[in-house]
């Protein structure tokens, strides 16, 4: 998401950065740009205007181009200024009540309620340890509630038992006496849709409302449908106390002007943001992360919060113990290979490090892309037990067999194998020095992977980010 944005504002910032000395024009100038960009990602006019008056009155302060480095101190107003546009912090869901605390989805058809109220029941069955319950108060679509029914199964969580012929509030009463008798901690309720705003869809929301007495209404919208998006929410947010936003398909939205609109137009913070179509495509919106990606520098918290979720804890010890004997075969390689497809693949795990950007893109246009871990894994699956476990024993012969075993060239096999080298002896030498106590102190100096050119493999070398390393050295 934000690619396009994240891009422009990423050229102007660049040649900030290059001048050096910064005047008032040169700073009018690149807020000009930023202007053009912040419209171009549909972000609603109003915000823009406000924006960049608010960024060009702190950016061409005495303070800031008098600096040492006047175009990093603009970066970091303008990420400060993305940063409140979103909602200056993340906001949690409100369920410090008495059980069962009551959740209320609204919005209009289609904007993927249904889905995202399966994918926070989930979340919080998950994450949090809540029994959730869920009920489908939508009598109008065509088997409305039994998607619901069917998700329910799919994601383990129990929904309320469908009667025919109930009507929404009727259908909400029953709910919450049913999660009351059987001590749910959560009700989920997903009220039906319209294809526009009406009258009749507001009155029945607002009925569902005062007899469910909800402690977070959140509207569903489309991220995809751009500035309609915004007034939908204006709409909702004039109507009736809604407490938070749910932005769905923000993964296909490259401009993002919905997100960047939504919290400065309707004044309610975005809670979550769907990225994917999975049950657990779908995480907390954390404005100030989100802020240092469009600007290009990383989310690496969430990246090391993403590697926590994906990362088995066996298989995390069980390649602990191996590397601290400096051992490495195709079986951990190809363990590596999985996990990194779990985390979302190599896109999103250098969309999230800072100072990959330009490595991102380059990946992109040369043509790599997930399918590349893909055709790796299926390399590895064509070899035997003993090839895997020990890689030296693979001659042409052997290669020649891989290959047409997995339908790639010998070519492939010799890249995979030389990566495989490299990787070996990178842990070899990280036993030398001292096992993975010894990488957190190598990374808090500064320093990179030993072996690989002060940096990560294929990626331009450069010192893995001061964040991570930190992270490191507390573990």
């Amino acid at each position: 998401m934000f690619d396009s944005l994240s891009d422009r504002l990423g050229d102007v910032f660049t040649r900030l950065r290059g001048r050096g000395a910064l005047n008032e024009n040169d700073v009018r100038e690149a807020m000009r740009e930023v202007r053009v960009a912040l419209l171009e990602a549909d972000v609603a006019l109003p915000v823009v205007r406000s924006f960049v008056e608010q960024v060009t009155e702190l950016a061409i302060g005495q303070n800031v181009l008098r600096s040492v480095t006047p175009g990093q101190q603009v970066v970091k107003i303008v990420s400060d200024a993305l940063t409140e546009m979103l909602g200056t912090t993340s906001s949690d869901l409100e369920l410090g009540v008495v059980p069962p605390a009551v959740i209320l989805m609204v919005g209009l058809q289609g904007s993927g309620k249904t889905t995202s109220t399966a994918k926070i029941a989930k979340r919080l069955k998950d994450k949090s340890a809540k029994r959730v319950l869920m009920a489908s108060l939508d009598v109008h679509r065509p088997a409305a509630q039994e998607q619901l029914a069917t998700l329910g199964q799919q994601v383990a969580v129990e929904t309320l038992p469908i009667v025919a012929g109930q009507a929404p509030v009727d259908i909400a009463r029953r709910a919450l006496q049913a999660a009351k008798l059987q001590a749910f901690d959560v009700l989920l309720l997903d009220t039906a849709g319209r294809l526009h705003v009406d009258e009749q869809l507001m009155a029945e929301v607002r009925a569902v409302a005062n007899e469910a007495q909800p402690v977070e209404t959140l509207l569903v919208v489309d991220a995809l449908t751009g500035q309609d998006a915004v007034q939908v929410a204006q709409r909702f947010s004039n109507e009736m106390a809604l407490t938070g936003v749910v932005l769905t398909r923000m993964d296909g939205d490259a401009r993002g002007g919905a997100a960047l609109s939504m919290r400065a137009v309707t004044g309610k913070p975005i809670k979550f943001a769907g990225i994917g179509e999975k049950m657990d495509a779908i995480e907390p919106f954390h404005p100030a992360r989100v802020a240092q990606r469009i600007l290009g520098m990383g989310d690496v918290v969430s990246l090391v919060e993403r590697a926590a979720e994906s990362i088995e804890q066996e298989e995390a010890e069980r390649m602990a113990a191996r590397v601290a004997k400096g051992q490495f075969d195709l079986n951990d390689l190809r363990s590596q290979l999985s996990q990194m497809r779990k985390m979302g693949g190599l896109g999103a795990i250098a969309g999230m490090i800072p100072g990959l950007k330009k490595a991102q893109a380059a990946m992109a246009q040369s043509g790599m892309d997930d399918r590349i871990l893909i055709r790796m894994d299926a390399i590895i699956g064509s070899m035997t037990p003993t090839e895997r476990a020990r890689p030296a024993i693979i001659n042409a012969k052997r290669k020649i067999r891989i290959a047409k075993g997995s339908g790639m060239q010998v070519q492939d096999v010799n890249k995979l194998l030389k990566m495989h080298q490299e990787m070996e002896g990178a842990m070899k030498k990280l036993r030398k020095m001292g096992g993975l106590k010894g990488l957190g102190a190598m990374f808090g100096r500064g320093g990179g992977l030993p072996g690989m050119g002060g940096g990560l493999p294929g990626l331009g070398g450069g010192a893995l980010p001061p964040d991570l390393a930190n992270l490191l050295n507390k573990k």
